[in-house]
């Protein structure tokens, strides 16, 4: 107990942030741990290049998009705060409490989970997901499992499941209206992508 409280001490409007995210004091701890280790050079920020120690996401087969997404555009370096809130929307969403009106979107809501998860699909980040771009994430999935033919296949029914003002693309409506079946559990819900942040949250760091 002591141990945690001395580590929670040494990060600033910690209280804020468990609230924000959910996480118990336990987790931030353990995360806290993990992100001294992933800072080498001791600046209290994490580039891209540091997220290849963790090999479970350096494995990962859309690794690359993942770790992309704790950067927003133009920005170079993410710090322990952002670190944590990315990691909270592979937290279950907390449906025990009634959601307050007059409070922020929950970083592990419903309508959050979705919005990080279309950011890994429109990689133009236009707005919408084409039907390339949904490709691009089958084949890193899929590849060796089936056929380039029932890859296309996939994301024409994707696309036509969801597409519903006909322009041959996905917008971010359609994606939280739409169930998109297939392509949509493989890549969030029981695909790679379930797994990488519980692995960063729990593995020790080897050196």
């Amino acid at each position: 107990m002591g141990s945690t409280n001395s580590t929670l001490s040494k990060i600033p409007n910690v209280e804020e942030l468990m609230e924000e995210t959910g996480f118990t004091p336990a987790h931030i701890v353990r995360l806290y741990d993990r992100f001294e280790a992933l800072d080498k050079e001791k600046t209290g920020h994490l580039r891209p290049q540091d997220f290849g120690a963790i090999n479970r996401l350096a494995m990962n087969p859309i690794g690359d998009r993942i770790i992309g997404a704790f950067f927003s555009p133009g920005q170079e370096t993410v710090d322990f705060h952002s670190f944590v809130r990315i990691l909270a929307h592979f937290r279950p969403a907390d449906k025990k409490h009634p959601k307050d009106p007059s409070m922020p979107e929950p970083v592990n809501s419903r309508t959050s989970k979705l919005k990080f998860a279309f950011q890994l699909y429109d990689q133009d980040k236009d707005g919408k997901i084409s039907r390339a771009e949904l490709l691009q994430v089958l084949r890193s999935m899929l590849e060796m499992q089936v056929t380039e033919e029932q890859l296309e296949s996939i994301a024409d029914r994707t696309i036509q499941e969801a597409d519903l003002d006909n322009d041959d693309a996905i917008s971010f409506e359609e994606f939280r209206k739409v169930p998109l079946g297939r392509a949509r559990r493989l890549t969030y819900q029981h695909g790679p992508l379930q797994h990488s942040a519980p692995r960063i949250l729990s593995q020790p760091h080897r050196k």
